[in-house]
């Protein structure tokens, strides 16, 4: 008589099913689903194809992990069924598929579990990854389009959107750099752990004496910012001194106080415009140089912080973070988290759940841990 008992094993995955859920907040991603559907069903939602793009892809996105939780749910309770059947029917083949469904569920709660760890203020932006050749020479660049193959794999086997921003190619093999946008739920958080020196120690197939080579790539992860479709200027913000056009003569010039300069004073920047003939077009002339101004201030801004976020990350010996090493032996290894596989052919194809898993451990631990 077959005696199979799982109970204990399905009752802790529950337990840090509940805990996620807590944090989750179903509830909250129950209601948020319900206002962007409304917003999808507006009859001029593509009148503004941005707005409706980003209102739909966050629906979606919402839908689905909406849908992962209640499959779970779902799945779980479906589990102690088989259990209950397995024993019933004295069926070694139904108890087998049972352990391989727990594992199953085991895999999808923790990488769930994981996720709950990126309350980063921008751990749930889309990413943008930057990979560089360092040194190395032709096996640096060579390596570079290694990660970039291996990046795009382990996005398509998640399936998330990947659009390919540049690339530059290296004379004779590989790539100098390349920059994709990963637009997916967490994706920053997610990536953000693979930013650092990648190391590659291979028989270089470049070097005609068959020596062992090594070479560097870097990895830049940044979040992809929302952009301000406009600029706001209060007038409070705004001091209008006009004066008298100044220029080589001619009509409406040297004549009355037509010219406007406008003074943006939280940030200082000042705009003067004579071209127009009125006042009233010079200040409107201004204003729109102004706005473009600060709008070009706003970016650079926003590219400071994500250039904190990014680190500045060299490609060559002493600051490597991973390891992939094909001669004499066959492993990779992150040096920060001690993660590592000897199966380099599998992380090159986009197997790389494990290390990112590690990797978001690792950055939430205590420091001093």
């Amino acid at each position: 008589m077959l005696d199979f008992d799982l109970s204990a094993d399905i009752q802790a995955l529950r337990s840090t099913f509940a805990d996620i859920k807590s944090v989750v907040d179903v509830d909250a991603l129950t209601a948020e689903i319900a206002r962007l559907s409304e917003e999808a069903g507006a009859p001029d939602l593509w009148d503004d194809t941005d707005k409706a793009q980003k209102v739909t892809s966050a629906l979606s996105h919402r839908q689905s992990e909406l849908a992962r939780i209640t499959g779970i749910e779902s799945r779980l309770d479906d589990l102690e069924v088989m259990v209950e059947l397995a024993n019933e029917m004295d069926d070694e083949d139904a108890a087998e598929e049972a352990r391989h469904e727990l594992a199953e569920l085991e895999d999808i709660v923790g990488q769930l579990e994981v996720q709950t760890l990126l309350d980063g203020e921008y751990d749930e932006r889309p990413a943008v990854v930057t990979i560089r050749a360092g040194a190395g020479g032709v096996d640096a660049s060579d390596f570079a389009e290694m990660l970039l193959r291996m990046y795009l794999r382990w996005a398509e086997q998640h399936k998330y959107p990947v659009t390919i921003m540049d690339s530059s190619y290296a004379e004779e093999a590989g790539i100098k750099s390349a920059t994709f946008e990963v637009d997916a739920p967490y994706a920053f958080g997610t990536l953000s752990v693979e930013a650092g020196t990648h190391r590659l120690v291979r028989m270089s197939p470049f070097n005609s004496a068959g020596k062992r080579q090594t070479s560097f790539a870097a990895v830049e992860v940044i979040p992809l910012l929302d952009e301000a479709v406009e600029v706001d200027i209060p007038e409070s913000d705004l001091r209008v001194d006009v004066f008298r056009s100044s220029g080589p003569g001619g009509q409406s010039v040297n004549t009355t106080d037509s010219a406007v300069r406008l003074t943006h004073l939280p940030t200082g920047t000042v705009v003067s415009m004579q071209n127009e003939k009125s006042q009233i077009q010079n200040r409107a002339a201004a204003m729109r140089v102004l706005q473009s101004r600060l709008l070009i201030l706003q970016k650079e801004q926003e590219a400071a912080i994500k250039k904190d976020l990014a680190g500045n990350i060299t490609a060559s010996w002493g600051d490597q973070m991973r390891s992939y090493v094909l001669a004499p032996y066959q492993m990779v290894k992150d040096l920060r988290t001690e993660h590592e596989v000897n199966n380099p052919s599998a992380v090159f194809d986009g197997d790389l759940d494990g290390f990112i898993a590690a990797g978001i451990r690792w950055r939430k631990r205590p420091s001093g841990d």
